[in-house]
């Protein structure tokens, strides 16, 4: 971590955050709202980043802690009226306790196995959404009473700055010696093993980690929309945008998953006036990435910058 402060990537970093940091004073309320979506959705991809890109567990559900967490903090806030801080800090919690009890026996099996144990996760959460509809508003969504704040610059503060501690916390993890393990163990589990690591142990530690910022992102953000429904926290099709947006961003960089994430977000605004093409336009810049950068946006720059 010691050569992260001396290298490009930190400068670079640094004045895109000091210059995000000023939009506000010159950009429409419009923008400001789209990128703090974009800003809470690349905390998910850096939080499912940590636990596929270094850990090696694919996770076909990161949407079920995203969802247990949003839902946890906005039935909190509308059934019982508490406040918006505690709602967000116990939605974060539940989404921990959720994925401590997932992560136990799902890390007990291997390969595809613990992705469909996750995604059957919130295929169950998406269930339990509806059939309790008293409760979690179903399928019309759960109206939330009270927000963080109704200033467009103040949340899109309050986004930025959340993504950037977040940011410094999953990279610096992911550059520790807890991190060195968990690629390995991601590479060969056996041989990692074998060198008398604890597999099953780092890996519980990432999805305990990956679940606590999953759940506090998730829980902000039903804060700014105002409702929580399935369609915005838990569907799957909020899982593949998180999922694709770290593959575009480039898997096992961290920052690279916040990059995909509001890039994605961003080009799919953009191109909203073409309709139903616009799906299919990002889809396909996302596949041509995959076939000719493996290593995403940033792997690739990080790749040049090693070569030069």
């Amino acid at each position: 971590m010691a050569g992260f402060f001396t290298s490009r990537l930190f400068f670079v970093s640094l004045a895109l955050v000091i210059i995000a940091a000023t939009l506000p004073l010159y950009v429409s309320g419009y923008v400001l709202g789209l990128l703090t979506v974009a800003f809470y959705f690349g905390v998910f991809a850096m939080a499912w980043d940590l636990l596929f890109g270094f850990a090696g567990e694919v996770n076909f559900g990161p949407t079920f802690l995203i969802g247990v967490g949003a839902y946890t903090a906005g039935i909190l806030n509308a059934q019982f009226g508490w406040s918006v801080y505690l709602c967000i800090v116990l939605g974060a919690l539940a989404s921990v306790i959720a994925g401590l009890v997932l992560a136990l026996p799902a890390l007990r099996v291997r390969g595809p196995y613990f992705g469909l144990t996750t995604l059957v996760a919130v295929l169950m959460l998406q269930n339990f959404i509806v059939v309790f509809a008293d409760l979690t508003g179903g399928e019309i969504g759960l109206t939330i009473p009270d927000v963080i704040t109704i200033s467009a610059g103040a949340n899109y503060w309050i986004a930025l700055g959340f993504m950037t501690i977040s940011a410094a916390i999953l990279y610096g993890l992911s550059q520790s010696p807890v991190g060195l393990v968990l690629q390995a163990s991601g590479q060969d589990p056996v041989q990692a093993g074998a060198l008398g690591f604890n597999i099953v142990k780092h890996k519980l530690a990432a999805f305990i980690v990956s679940a606590f910022f999953s759940g506090l992102s998730g829980a902000l953000l039903v804060f700014y929309f105002g409702t929580a429904s399935v369609g915005t926290v838990v569907d799957v099709a909020v899982g593949v945008n998180v999922i694709v947006s770290a593959v575009l961003g480039g898997r096992r960089t961290v920052l690279g998953a916040a990059l995909g994430a509001i890039f994605l977000i961003v080009a799919g605004e953009f191109l909203r006036p073409t309709g139903e093409l616009a799906t299919f336009i990002v889809s396909a810049v996302a596949l041509l990435v995959v076939l000719f950068f493996p290593g995403g946006f940033l792997g690739a720059a990080l790749s040049r910058e090693a070569r030069s």
